[in-house]
């Protein structure tokens, strides 16, 4: 066979298979149940929730602002799976399920991962220009997730705030 013809062979079986992953859609993350919220328990200044919102609530909520080439797989499977790892690392609509100690330890690594420049992650941060965090809006995140923790400090016993790695006691 020619190459000519080999790449027109390879160019339209990569063509069906485009089209035909088309009608394969991941399940949207999309809920309004925030009975397990973050603030539900904790103050959230309207601020702060302005800044998680544009920010982090994409990836780590279950409510996810889609935009439009989340149509398009495989993008779309991409994205899908972006966003549960994220949520398994953080949960803004699920904070209040967690133990005090894994609350505790979440919200110190928020300040952390900010202040790294680790979160919000850059591919994210390329496309959703308006999600980068300005100083004056990573001081008020530093501020609320000091507020959290000192509030966590204050209403449980030390002992149960201890983070213990699963890792080492593996």
């Amino acid at each position: 066979m020619p190459l000519n013809k080999k790449i027109k062979t390879t160019a339209l079986v990569i063509l069906v298979l485009l089209v035909i992953i088309q009608f394969y859609r991941p399940s949207r993350n999309l809920s309004n149940d925030d009975t397990y919220a973050i603030g539900k328990k904790y103050q959230v200044p309207d601020t702060v929730q302005a800044i998680l919102k544009s920010s982090c609530y994409d990836c780590h909520s279950n409510n996810t602002v889609y935009p439009w080439y989340a149509n398009i797989e495989p993008v779309s499977a991409w994205l899908a799976n972006h966003i549960d790892e994220g949520k398994e690392h953080l949960n803004f609509s699920e904070f209040l399920t967690y133990r005090p100690n894994r609350q505790l330890h979440i919200i110190q690594g928020i300040k952390k991962a900010v202040k790294k420049d680790g979160m919000p992650i850059s591919s994210y941060t390329l496309i959703h220009t308006y999600a980068k965090l300005s100083p004056g809006q990573k001081d008020q995140l530093y501020a609320w997730t000091d507020s959290v923790a000192a509030t966590l400090k204050a209403t449980y016993p030390a002992d149960s705030l201890v983070w213990k790695n699963k890792k080492k006691r593996d």
